[in-house]
């Protein structure tokens, strides 16, 4: 067990209410404790320490200065909230975080009503607090009532449109509402364009801006710390004026920026925000990911994701791969691609290192685009790509994708341009829970005329599906494969395109045939391999193509066989339901076909390991042995009936 951290003052705060009778001296030693708890906590779990760590003295400062739950508290993204939920009576289950019947690692209304709004995808919280705030204004609030409405953002999260264009919306208004910019300089990965640069400049060559001089403390330097790797190092203060910002164009009154980590600048700044604001208020915060904690500051990504971790040295305790993760066969496979072609690029969404982008930066930078947290716009720039002639690969998680869909639609598949999609984290996550599950992409993509869908069974077919996407040039084609390590086959030298719409026999049986789609192909074997045991010995298909469809393979095993069972990571309307349309317009089930399509049922199933979430789902191996034994017993009563 890990030494636990002494926190006499923590273990007195029971909800934000306890707060208020502290002192402002109380309130920076509960900040202290509070970051303690936060290590240690994170340390037995695993999760996201240094988003947290950089708003401890944010999260107290909010607390007690607000009466949350009344005033709606919204955190962006939200993985910042460990801090946010061991205040908030949350305390006793902290140890959960990520865990099966445990803490959510984000923000999730029907888990306490501290958490005004659910989250785990960025740039959302202006868009939710304007709302709430309008329905307070317009007094069809909940009984309780609505107080104040407080939207925490990220500079990162700031990159994407919709965060424009909820600040312009609520410029427009007038509502009072408060946002909050947690200015850390670092999203999960650095953030990018004028935005950011906007900021910087702000800090670099601008003054303070004065709060009308009632915002004790709002004109002191800045620490050392924040000046350092962002090309701060000028004088913070060389006057100090009431300027106008691009906020304040919106239609915000700004105040900053602010040292985030001093509660002599942020309390006396949130009680003047708190009683005499009268119209949407923006507060600058600078801030620092994985403050207080060296290892977690020192971090390349500042502790963003991390395992269970040594508190002393901060290593993490992960478990030895046994082979490599998808993500770099599919970085390693695209750079062998580059070499060849020069056509190939590469753009993400906020995410190189999560999507393998970051190793084939280094290898083309000229080639390969970061475009912030936008999937929309990363989406129609692939597209301009590719009727630029480039044959670009817009590397996005399928939970993320879902944000371009119109893009997808309008951008790419009606005009039958050439965009490569390659979506990783197909299926269930795990931890990050249904936030993040890659459920939808194949029945939103395969549904487009004209697009190509693959999914990988193991990491070599992944070589083969990345050398697919390059030579085909006939409109889009998106392959999809999940998070974590390979199954450990042999990987190709290089890879070799596949021939479009057919798929493969794995292992030739009888009676019941299984057309596995996408990752599953290992249990669908453990499956067999426990079914020969009673005798039964099914053949083993794998579609590679979810469209189109390798209709002569699918035919010719319901031809071939009493039964058919389609199984997928994906929801229903995909691959599943493709060949259903498919056997119904062929007349298979008039022939006495049994067939059953095993997806991912109709829930959002929380957070767990993966090997539990797919249990629940009932798609690991002991569910497909019994689907099977249901099934061919199905089909026997069906031809006794005949």
């Amino acid at each position: 067990m890990t030494d636990r951290p002494q926190t006499p003052l923590l273990d007195r705060v029971s909800s934000p209410t306890d707060l208020k009778a502290l002192s402002d001296t109380e309130l920076k030693q509960l900040a202290t404790e509070l970051r303690q708890e936060t290590v240690s906590a994170v340390s037995e779990t695993g999760g996201h320490l240094g988003a947290g760590l950089g708003v401890v003295e944010l999260t107290v400062a909010l607390h007690a200065v607000f009466d949350t739950p009344r005033d709606r508290l919204i955190w962006d993204v939200s993985h910042q909230c460990y801090p946010h939920k061991i205040l908030t009576g949350r305390r006793d289950r902290i140890r959960t975080l990520r865990q099966k019947d445990g803490l959510s690692g984000f923000c999730k209304m029907k888990e306490s009503e501290y958490d005004a709004f659910g989250a785990g995808h960025s740039s959302t919280s202006i868009s939710s607090a304007l709302g709430y705030a309008v329905a307070r204004d317009l007094g069809t609030a909940p009984e309780a009532g609505v107080g104040d409405a407080i939207a925490v953002i990220g500079d990162g999260a700031l990159s994407a449109g919709m965060a424009y264009e909820a600040l312009n919306h609520a410029g427009h208004l007038g509502t009072r509402m408060i946002v909050i910019l947690n200015d850390n300089e670092m999203s999960i990965a650095p953030p990018v364009g004028a935005m950011s640069n906007y900021l910087n400049r702000l800090y670099t060559g601008a003054p303070f801006q004065e709060f009308k001089s009632i915002a004790k403390g709002a004109v002191n330097f800045l620490p050392a710390p924040f000046q350092e790797g962002a090309k701060r190092a000028k004088d913070l203060i060389k006057h100090v004026t009431v300027g106008g910002t691009l906020f304040e164009e919106l239609g915000f009154s700004y105040v900053g920026p602010v040292d985030g980590h001093d509660l002599d600048q942020l309390l006396p700044i949130l009680r003047t925000v708190k009683a005499r604001a009268t119209g949407p208020m923006l507060i600058h915060a600078i801030t620092k990911k994985g403050k207080g904690y060296g290892p977690a500051e020192n971090a390349p990504d500042c502790g963003h994701g991390v395992a269970k971790f040594d508190i002393a040295t901060g290593e993490q305790k992960k478990t030895p791969a046994n082979a490599p993760s998808y993500t770099k066969v599919f970085a390693n496979a695209l750079i062998a691609e580059a070499r060849a072609d020069r056509k190939v690029c590469a753009v993400t969404a906020a995410m190189p290192d999560g999507t393998g982008l970051n190793l084939f930066a280094e290898r083309f930078p000229e080639r390969c685009f970061d475009v912030g947290i936008a999937e929309q716009h990363g989406v129609t720039f692939s597209a301009g790509l590719a009727a630029g002639g480039q044959k670009p690969f817009c590397a996005i998680y399928s939970t993320f994708l879902q944000r371009g869909y119109d893009q997808i639609v309008h951008d790419v598949a009606i005009q039958r341009l050439p965009v490569r999609f390659a979506i990783d984290r197909a299926g269930l996550v795990g931890a990050d829970g249904p936030t993040h599950a890659g459920a939808f992409d194949t029945a939103f993509l395969a549904n487009l005329p004209g697009f190509v869908v693959m999914a990988a069974a193991d990491e070599a077919e992944l070589v083969h599906m990345v050398a697919t996407a390059v030579a085909h040039d006939e409109g889009p084609i998106a392959f999809r494969f999940p998070r974590g390590e390979g199954v450990g086959v042999d990987l190709p030298e290089k890879g070799v395109p596949l021939e479009i719409g057919k798929g493969r026999i794995v292992q030739e049986g009888e009676r019941v045939a299984l057309l596995n789609f996408g990752a599953r192909l290992k249990e669908v074997r453990e499956a067999a391999q426990a079914l020969e045991a009673r005798g039964i010995t099914p053949t083993i298909a794998d579609a590679r193509f979810a469209k189109p469809l390798d209709e002569e393979m699918i035919l010719g095993l319901a031809r071939d066989h009493a039964a058919l069972i389609t199984i997928e990571e994906g929801a229903v309307g995909g691959f599943g339901s493709h060949v259903a349309q498919l056997l119904a317009e062929n007349g298979v089930f008039d022939a006495g076909l049994t067939y059953r399509s095993m997806v991912l049922p109709d829930i959002f199933i929380d957070q767990a390991s993966p090997a539990d979430m797919y249990a629940v789902a009932g798609l690991n191996a002991p569910e497909i042995e019994a689907k099977v034994v249901e099934v061919l017993g199905a089909a026997d009563r069906m031809a006794k009936r005949a």
